[in-house]
């Protein structure tokens, strides 16, 4: 499978899927117009190795919610990300069974090796 979860409305996700340079066989989700799925989390919690693998803690909502001074737990995670999309460290690109979650430069240098 070669699938990106991204936003649209990103500067940061536009710029990475430019950088990336996608081959037309990829599919591509806006997950604010396209909701994520129950098995579509499942799947990308199975290549990352947690759902908090997946959890971006820089969301408004996750400052907005204190949900720094909860003790989250694998559910806790899965919960937040599938009711709301800003919860999900983006983009998450999937290439055949490897994951590459988030933004750093490394990451995105990552997922650019495992194209080519």
């Amino acid at each position: 499978m070669k699938k990106v979860y991204y936003l649209k409305t990103c500067s940061t996700c536009i710029r990475i899927l430019k950088e990336l340079n996608l081959s037309s066989e990829f599919i591509l989700q806006d997950i604010k117009s396209e909701a994520i799925t129950v098995k579509q989390v499942e799947e990308m919690q199975a290549l990352a190795g947690s759902y908090e693998a997946l959890f971006s803690k820089r969301s408004k909502l996750y400052k907005e919610m204190d949900l720094k001074n909860q003790d989250l737990t694998e559910r806790d995670y899965k919960h937040y990300i599938l009711d709301h999309y800003t919860f999900l460290s983006r983009p998450v690109v999937i290439v055949d069974n490897q994951i590459f979650v988030g933004n750093s430069k490394k990451i995105v240098d990552a997922a650019k090796a495992a194209l080519n």
